[in-house]
């Protein structure tokens, strides 16, 4: 770990609403990291942009009858809006669609160009008699040619994440015919000749996932194919000297992480370069983009002499599914982010994905059913017990004063003893990305507390009876800070309660061992963190969500 990182997440598409798989696997553990390397003293920052290019856009403004300007500004503001609804807390917000970006990209594509990374060629292309256009990417669907899994895009196999070199048994995803074959130049992008300096850098990055680094080269052992980065339609960064064609999406979307953290560090005054070169750097992602991210990325910046590093970590996870079933916007079975923060408060969703999400590629369930039980059993029954048992009893027992630690016995001890190890027992878990078993760390604290509370019964006023409320306090205190970066409201909620004139924020990762709330300090005004999930809601949630279907 070094002292500066930028934090990256996969861009969120600007073609409609984030929904709870969205946030699962890159956005919510990106943010979480942030908070946490903040208060661990580092110079961190979250950038992300929305994705602004491509033809769904091109396609679905026309039928909305806006410009793509128009639409992709419309869904760069509600999604940042929604996020930012959850707590995730981007220092940069951008898009792809920036002068920036553009600049950039074109930077790229010509620095590739001149250093001889990038050809032309005449490439059959299939389109579309009926929509009379040619059809790229997304609106070509068919049979994956390695794993034969149907209905998948031609750009994307999202069975086995391999990128095809042709799709088998293609169709128009706008009209559903057979497109026909014709003739049109693309450039393309000498992938296959980077092998070897891919596999030299996924060897060496100890910080990759192992199962992630080991199917990546197997894909580099069974050849490389070169990538075509043209796409024939108007939205898109264009190609310098070429007109009515773009750059695809995927060249230039992950450069928006350089032009987009360049853009708001030197705004701060900041050398952008310098700083990236210096920084760790994070790129959160699903294990559907694992291809573009471990082999694209990487082959364009070490194309560019590695003008600017790359990733030291790639945290990939796998997708969520609701109910049991995949998510699908276009069949209607998903539960948008908005709407589920109208029904509960960002935390409650916060602390179930990050229970439930581990870190791997291993896909997970969001079932309304064990939300329930964790809410009520886990955050409220453990967690939020303990805070407002602990604190409750110092208010009404001691007037919210709190009083000196006197004699200590071997159990005092020990609550003590955990108290001065949950910073490393919880931290070294984030910084291995293992966020939901740093989360069942923080559980094992308060159960352990409210176990010590239970069996030295300070309500019977006995003789160690203000040892434990100064310990049981103090361990609310580190509680609070440790859980910040998972559930930042309920955290300051704790920090008010505890009357601490400083901000939560503002405290080091450090300071959770330690035992700062004295002999004399005043508590605020307890309260119940939390209000239980009832099975009646939860019943109509589902019955909503089945209806829709």
């Amino acid at each position: 770990m070094t002292k500066k990182a930028i934090i990256t997440s996969a861009l969120p598409y600007s073609n409609g609403e984030i929904h709870l798989g969205h946030v699962a696997s890159t956005y919510l553990p990106a943010d979480v990291t942030t908070r946490f390397l903040k208060q661990k003293g580092v110079e961190a920052y979250y950038i992300c942009a929305s994705d602004d290019y491509g033809t769904p856009i091109l396609i679905q403004s026309e039928k909305e009858g806006k410009s793509p300007e128009e639409y992709v500004a419309y869904w760069n503001k509600r999604d940042y809006d929604d996020f930012t609804s959850f707590d995730i807390d981007f220092d940069f917000f951008y898009k792809t669609s920036s002068k920036e970006n553009i600049d950039f990209s074109q930077y790229v594509f010509k620095k590739l160009n001149d250093a001889g990374h990038i050809y032309e060629s005449e490439i059959i292309q299939f389109y579309c008699n009926n929509d009379k256009k040619f059809l790229p990417d997304r609106y070509v669907k068919g049979t994956c040619p390695y794993c034969k899994a149907e209905d998948q895009y031609s750009d994307l196999c999202e069975k086995c994440g391999r990128v095809p070199a042709e799709i088998d048994n293609p169709r128009c995803s706008i009209c559903g015919q057979t497109p026909v074959k014709e003739k049109t130049k693309h450039f393309f992008f000498k992938l296959k000749n980077f092998s070897d300096e891919i596999d030299n850098y996924l060897e060496k990055n100890s910080n990759l996932q192992k199962d992630v680094k080991k199917y990546v080269q197997n894909w580099i052992k069974s050849g490389l194919i070169d990538w075509d980065i043209t796409r024939d339609i108007s939205w898109g960064v264009p190609i310098p000297g070429i007109d009515g064609q773009v750059l695809y999406g995927w060249f230039d979307n992950h450069l928006a992480y350089i032009s987009s953290s360049l853009k708001f560090l030197e705004g701060k005054g900041i050398n952008g370069k310098e700083f990236w070169n210096s920084a760790d750097i994070y790129h959160f992602i699903g294990k559907d983009i694992v291809y573009h991210h471990f082999l694209f990325l990487p082959a364009m910046r070490i194309g560019i002499q590695n003008e600017y590093k790359l990733p030291d970590f790639i945290p990939t996870r796998g997708h969520l599914t609701l109910q049991g079933k995949k998510i699908s916007k276009s069949r209607n079975w998903y539960i948008g982010l908005k709407e589920f923060l109208d029904y509960y408060p960002a935390d409650y969703l916060r602390f179930y994905l990050t229970s439930i999400t581990p870190y791997s590629q291993d896909d997970l369930n969001f079932s309304w059913d064990e939300f329930a039980i964790k809410i009520n059993s886990e955050l409220i029954g453990n967690l939020g017990n303990f805070v407002n048992r602990a604190l409750g009893f110092a208010k009404k027992t001691f007037n919210g004063e709190i009083p000196s630690i006197e004699e200590s016995d071997n159990i005092d001890k020990e609550a003590e003893n955990k108290i001065k190890t949950l910073s490393d027992d919880v931290g070294s878990l984030i910084e291995q990305n293992h966020l939901d078993r740093a989360m069942k760390k923080i559980l094992e604290f308060t159960t352990h507390f409210n176990q010590y509370f239970q069996h030295k019964e300070p309500w019977k006023k006995g003789v160690g009876t203000k040892t434990c409320l100064n310990l049981s306090v103090n361990a609310v205190r580190s509680l609070a800070i440790a859980l910040y970066p998972f559930l930042p409201k309920s955290a300051e909620k704790i920090w008010s309660q505890l009357g601490m004139s400083s901000k939560i924020s503002e405290q080091s990762w450090s300071s959770i061992s330690e035992l700062q709330i004295k002999q004399g300090h005043k508590l605020g005004t307890p309260s119940p963190l939390f209000d239980k999930v009832e099975e009646s809601d939860i019943q109509k949630y589902k019955n909503k969500l089945s209806s829709q279907n």
